[in-house]
């Protein structure tokens, strides 16, 4: 067994700074220097970081502006035309194939939990492809036709 010395104490787990609650001698015994009563030395204490020493906080003195969906974004997914054309380059998917969310799903190229589809417009495709989608841009409507496909909004 190794000998104690002072040169090889470690400091407790957690403890950074002075060590409270050690006695009378150590400055900081009795209250650990949180003083008498009051929120301060309670335990748990601590604001959130927007308190403002009671004042009306700023995001109560500001105005409400704007719009927010309270729609469940995560049930859509998105997929863009680059993507199709990624699945077919590595032939997971082929031309003429009808495409729609359950067949993407089972490629795992969309969550499972996804219930609409959305085309988008990024990228170009260059084979024709039927698709059945919930929704889709101008952008790709216009390259699946251009490719010699068909787009169904289902």
């Amino acid at each position: 067994m190794n000998n104690i010395k002072l040169s090889n104490l470690k400091a407790r787990n957690g403890i950074d700074g002075k060590a409270l609650g050690r006695g009378i001698g150590s400055g900081c015994g009795k209250t650990c220097s949180y003083g008498h009563k009051g929120g301060k030395a309670r335990s748990g204490r601590g604001k959130v970081t927007w308190f403002e020493g009671g004042q009306t906080p700023i995001y109560r003195r500001l105005p409400k502006r704007g719009f927010v969906s309270r729609a469940d974004k995560s049930c859509i997914a998105c997929i863009n035309l680059v993507d199709l054309q990624r699945l077919y380059d590595a032939k997971i998917i082929s031309a003429g194939q009808e495409i729609n969310l359950e067949i993407l799903k089972n490629a795992r190229v969309v969550k499972s939990c996804a219930c609409t589809l959305r085309l988008l417009g990024k990228g170009e495709l260059k084979i024709p492809l039927n698709i059945t989608a919930g929704y889709a841009t101008d952008s790709a409507l216009k390259a699946v036709e251009a490719a010699g496909g068909k787009m169904q909004i289902a």
